[in-house]
C-alpha cells in the first residue's frame, strides 16, 4: 500500500479513483503524562511523553486508513491530510483524523 500526501504518484498513473476516505484515533493522556508534561512546561524543551502520544495516535489513524483503503480494492491512498485536534472537558485527549482519496493504480 502506498501512502502519500501528494495528489499524484510519479511514473505512477492512476487507473481507478475508490473515493474518499477517513480514519480517526482519539487517545487520552492520563494523570501522570499530564504531571511530567507540566514539568517539562516549567523547565523547557520537549514533552517526548506527548511526542509518543501523538505518534501513537497518528500510526493508529494510519493503520485505520489503510484497512478502509485495502476494503475498497485500493493499492494507494494520495492527498493524505492529517489534522491534530484536543477534544473532552479539559482538553485531555488528542484526535487524529486521517483523511485520504483510496485509488487503484
Amino acid at each position: 500500500m502506498i501512502l502519500t500526501t501528494t495528489a499524484v504518484i510519479e511514473g505512477r498513473p492512476v487507473q481507478e479513483y475508490l473515493g474518499v476516505i477517513n480514519a480517526q484515533s482519539i487517545i487520552g493522556a492520563n494523570m501522570f503524562k499530564d504531571i511530567f508534561a507540566g514539568l517539562r512546561d516549567l523547565i523547557g524543551g520537549r514533552s517526548k511523553t506527548y511526542e509518543r502520544v501523538i505518534e501513537e495516535a497518528k500510526e493508529d489513524a494510519m493503520r485505520e486508513l489503510t484497512q478502509k483503503a485495502q476494503s475498497l480494492g485500493a493499492n494507494a491512498v494520495v492527498g493524505i491530510d492529517l489534522d491534530f485536534e484536543t477534544v473532552g472537558a479539559s482538553g485531555s485527549m488528542l484526535m487524529v483524523i486521517a483523511t485520504g482519496t483510496a485509488v487503484r493504480i
